[in-house]
């Protein structure tokens, strides 16, 4: 799978492919090899290159200009290729464009409309943590990472009641097609097929609920801060990157806790951790694994030149755990400090829904912290493979009641 790297010129070469299915089912395996190959390494046979350790990552993601989304943030060149859909204004996006709608959708997506929603967000998870102790035996994903997200987040966006169901395969097939057109996308494609038409006719102004935020952006469309056609578009972002995302972000948080029952324990005895509790679980079991980003220019990295053009691989997952940031990185640990990491990006493009994530998972470790003593996993995890995102597919646990 990963061979021994060699060197021609001053580029590090390595043959790895990080979208084989077994790379994906245990992407961490790998990430030591790729940090201490070199700062820069060529993969073979893709032709690409790749950045693993966090002081490289983190620059490449700071300097849009070199580092360019605009033309894809998957393995596609949307300068030479033709998008699958048309190309996100936020995260497929660069300057000026993206100043525009980020700034529009940095007033829609405001730190206050989400404080006057999280007393609503509380007691929706407080029920659900009631009931879901009450059962006891319980998949974590489905009945409580998918369950909490799909409750909340279509009512903020004043999405249409029926077929919200749509939005996780859809973010899916999403997630997917940032690697190569594998067997993962052409299944999630085909599986999600229907999904993207919901998604089209919901992001339309008609089928918008008034006061949520898909219809403020809309209301900004009408100021003139952003086209009829682009604010659907703006829309779609939301739903392409708020819900999958936070799924497996509650999931693997929740993963590590049955597996580190000791830090649940600290922070059952220590609740103003939870906070600390949710960055240090992004550092350690990033929901968000990679992105790409093609170089604008040519550009030397610690003595390796990328020629314009090129496409380069960030593992943002592997940088969270770079021993050279942070000591004792695979350890779980909700006493640290994860300031720096990468989880939600960095720079200009870093993600804009990171506030609901955080919200959320605050919601949820405030309902689960007085009520379970403890989360005994009753099986074998089973990871849903993706190209992007580490996701879990199924996570049997007991919930052991305080």
């Amino acid at each position: 799978m990963m061979t021994s790297p060699t060197r021609t010129a001053e580029t590090a070469t390595l043959r790895f492919d990080p979208f084989d299915e077994a790379v994906l089912g245990d992407p961490y395996a790998h990430h030591a090899v790729l940090r201490d190959t070199a700062p820069v390494v060529l993969f073979e046979p893709g032709g690409y290159y790749a950045m693993a350790r966090h002081a490289e990552v983190q620059a490449a993601l700071k300097d849009w200009q070199t580092f360019v989304s605009g033309r894809g943030v998957g393995l596609a060149d949307f300068q030479i290729e033709q998008p699958w859909r048309p190309p996100s204004l936020l995260l497929e996006a660069d300057p000026p464009l993206h100043e525009r709608t980020r700034g529009l959708m940095s007033k829609v997506a405001s730190l206050a409309s989400l404080r006057n929603v999280m007393p609503q967000w509380q007691a929706k998870a407080d029920t659900l943590a009631d009931q879901l102790i009450a059962r006891r035996h319980i998949d974590a994903v489905t009945d409580l990472g998918e369950a909490f997200p799909l409750q909340v987040f279509p009512d903020l966006i004043g999405l249409r009641d029926d077929g919200r169901d749509n939005l996780i395969p859809y973010a899916t097939a999403t997630f997917n097609a940032f690697g190569p057109r594998n067997r993962l996308v052409e299944q999630s494609l085909a599986a999600s097929a229907q999904a993207a038409v919901w998604v089209a006719e919901a992001c339309r102004r008609a089928n918008l609920k008034p006061h949520g935020w898909g219809a403020q952006v809309f209301a900004a469309a009408d100021r003139g801060e952003c086209s009829q056609d682009e604010a659907e578009r703006l829309v779609r972002s939301f739903l392409s990157a708020g819900v999958d995302t936070t799924v497996n972000g509650i999931g693997n948080m929740i993963h590590a806790f049955a597996t580190h029952p000791e830090q649940w324990q600290l922070l059952r005895e220590r609740p103003d951790l939870a906070k600390r509790a949710f960055e240090e679980s992004l550092r350690w079991g990033g929901t968000v694994q990679t992105f790409f980003r093609t170089t604008g220019r040519a550009v030397d990295i610690a003595g390796t030149t990328i020629p314009e053009g090129a496409k380069v691989l960030l593992f943002l997952a592997a940088a969270n755990r770079d021993p050279r940031k942070w000591d004792d990185a695979d350890r779980f640990d909700i006493t640290r400090s994860a300031s720096g990491h990468v989880g939600f990006g960095f720079g200009i493009h870093q993600c804009l829904g990171q506030m609901v994530a955080r919200m959320e998972a605050e919601a949820v470790l405030n309902a689960l912290i007085p009520r379970v003593a403890q989360f005994r996993l009753t099986g074998k995890p089973v990871r849903r493979l993706n190209n992007t995102l580490h996701a879990l597919g199924a996570l049997p646990i007991e919930l052991i009641p305080a």
